[in-house]
């Protein structure tokens, strides 16, 4: 054997020896009773689809509606601290060049592939399952929105010509065991989208972008697929059906699942007046600059300790999710001005007493009619944190 030969039969070893290890990390997640199987491979999420599947995504690659494909994958996108990158800076020049490039990293065939980018890490994915009879819905979900959270409607963070692109994204895969037509795909889709903004709701999360809560992040994307094999034609996948019901509960669980993953997105940590107060720029340095303009010993860490404590006290959420909730229904306009902010100072007079203050404020110093609602709420319970010295926090 010749040197040459002997350098190409190390490089297809080599090559063999990388193939394996590939398949080494690709392991199976979920198996449909249709057939469909879910692996996660290095940061990458692949569904193998049986013959006979049709699609409805929203991919660069094969998107729109199909009868053809095999593959559907979720991938992990690296970034940098900055969120906005050119497209030149992807593999290939074009996001279509680069989630056809993905898919050939991963074995896959560009032509019978479509792909899904998020910068969400693919060991948060969670998968939710329902069934109703001899129809199954599975739902795959990664999610983040710490970075780019918003509501539909928020100020736009690039023009598309510019070729700019974020990431952050609820990526949904949505496998129904049912044969749909075109039509009712789309209307599975609408079902799954209006059900991630439940569960976005349901956990508060701000909006980055704007003072509202989040109906989504600004690069989310879906992936519908329905068996053209299967005996059960369902034409319709509204909220008001058993399969818009199955859908809906599926992409609520896994969303909220992913969200806790991925951005520790939950309940508990929603229970936090600091955390509520968030998507109206009001944070730690807002409180303690109010504070330190009052009446009371100025020392800072005291000061955001209690502030702290306080902060994660139950009956005091309540009353700022109240006070909040007044704020937003004005700014619909279905609340005037006046009254919604006579019925949030009644709130505020009420504070000291719901949290047991020891030390109970002038509120005749403190609330201030040509002071915004906000900013009399931060005076109030800045005071409190600084002075109030409350027993239940």
């Amino acid at each position: 054997m010749t040197e040459e030969n002997m350098a190409q039969f190390s490089v297809q070893c080599d090559q063999q020896q990388n193939k394996l290890a590939e398949v080494e990390k690709k392991v199976l997640l979920y198996e449909t009773s249709s057939g469909e199987r879910v692996f996660r491979q290095n940061t990458s999420i692949i569904v193998y689809l049986p013959e006979g599947r049709s699609t409805l995504t929203s991919s660069w690659l094969n998107g729109g509606y199909r009868e053809d494909l095999q593959y559907i994958f979720n991938h992990q996108v690296y970034n940098s601290c900055d969120d906005s990158h050119d497209t030149d800076s992807l593999k290939g020049g074009s996001i279509p060049a680069f989630v056809s490039y993905i898919s050939e990293q991963l074995d896959l065939d560009p032509a019978l592939s479509t792909g899904l980018l998020t910068a969400a890490n693919m060991d948060h994915v969670c998968i939710s399952n329902h069934c109703h009879r001899d129809v199954e819905v599975t739902a795959i979900i990664t999610g983040g929105v710490e970075v780019n959270g918003g509501r539909a409607g928020d100020p736009a963070s690039y023009h598309q010509e510019n070729g700019k692109y974020i990431f952050g994204t609820i990526n949904t895969i949505l496998l129904i065991g049912a044969n749909l037509p075109p039509y009712a795909m789309v209307k599975a889709a609408l079902t799954a989208t209006e059900a991630k903004t439940v569960a976005l709701q349901q956990l508060m999360a701000p909006s980055r972008y704007s003072e509202g809560i989040a109906t989504g992040s600004g690069t989310d994307m879906i992936a519908i697929v329905a068996d053209r094999t299967s005996p059960h034609i369902l034409t319709d996948a509204g909220k008001h059906s058993k399969l818009g019901e199955m859908i809906g509960r599926c992409v609520i669980e896994a969303t909220q699942k992913a969200l806790a993953n991925q951005s520790e997105l939950t309940p508990q940590s929603q229970c936090d007046m600091l955390v509520r107060l968030e998507r109206f720029g009001i944070n730690e340095a807002h409180y303690w600059k109010k504070a330190s303009e009052m009446e009371g010993e100025n020392r800072k860490a005291r000061f955001l300790t209690s502030l702290r404590t306080m902060s994660k006290n139950p009956l005091l959420v309540g009353s700022t999710t109240a006070v909040l909730h007044i704020v937003d229904e004005i700014s619909w306009g279905l609340l005037p001005d006046k009254a919604g902010k006579r019925a949030a100072f009644t709130i505020m007079r009420g504070l000291p007493e719901a949290l047991s203050a020891a030390n109970v404020p002038q509120m005749s110093g403190l609330l201030r009619e040509k002071e915004s609602i906000l900013d009399n709420w931060v005076r109030i319970t800045a005071w409190l944190a600084k002075n109030g010295m409350c027993a239940n926090t």
